[in-house]
Parts: C-alpha cells; sequence; structure tokens
C-alpha cells in the first residue's frame, strides 16, 4: 500500500513538472527535489506503466476467445491414417464428435452450432 502510495505521489510530481513547462532541472530547484530522485521515481513510473500495459494485453488476448469455446493447437504432424481436409474446409473434433464444413459456412451458424454441442 506504501509503495502505491509513493506511486501515486511521484505520478502528481510529474503530472505538474510536465503542466508546469518548466526543465527538469528548474522544476526540481523550485520544488527542492534532488534531480536523481526526480529520474529514479520517473524510471520506476514507466516500468510499471510497462507492466500494466503487458498485462493488459494478457488479458486482452485471454478475452479473445469467447467463453465455452478454447484455443485449438494444430499439430505439424498428422499420422498417415487422418485425412487432412483441404484448405477451404474446417474440420472440428471433440471426442467421438466430428465436424467437418466449407469454409464459407457463416461462423455465427457454426458457433451456434457448437454452442449447442458443448450443452449436450
Amino acid at each position: 500500500m506504501a509503495s502505491e502510495h509513493r506511486l501515486s505521489y511521484w505520478a502528481q510530481v510529474l503530472r505538474e513538472r510536465a503542466e508546469s513547462g518548466l526543465s527538469i532541472r528548474a522544476f526540481c530547484q523550485e520544488a527542492r527535489i534532488h534531480e536523481n530522485v526526480f529520474f529514479y521515481w520517473q524510471r520506476k513510473l514507466r516500468e510499471k506503466a510497462f507492466e500494466l500495459t503487458a498485462r493488459q494485453k494478457e488479458t486482452m488476448e485471454i478475452n479473445l476467445v469467447p467463453q465455452g469455446f478454447m484455443e485449438v493447437k494444430i499439430d505439424s504432424q498428422t499420422t498417415q491414417d487422418q485425412q487432412m481436409p483441404t484448405s477451404s474446409q474446417i474440420r472440428i473434433e471433440c471426442g467421438r464428435v466430428r465436424i467437418t464444413t466449407d469454409s464459407a459456412y457463416p461462423t455465427n451458424r457454426l458457433a451456434l452450432l457448437l454452442k449447442e454441442l458443448v450443452q449436450l
């Protein structure tokens, strides 16, 4: 909690410096802040912003897959007895259920079909 408070305080200091229009040196002299301390907290805030951005990106990528669906990994090695669909086909297998359709099949209808199958 104290760390968050310090980050918040220094974020405000950096905003004030930006809004003042003064150089960092002039602002630090006026505010009686050592320049090295100012640069330390500027770096800390940038690192924290980077961490938050990276975490948000991960969350966004996870949320791209609608609930009830899962990521499909395609195995590059296939056995001889498996028939590979053509590039214009979509093939979904889950246990004993297999769905093969033309790639032109409406995705919203396919999503509804999959939703129904999941509920069975």
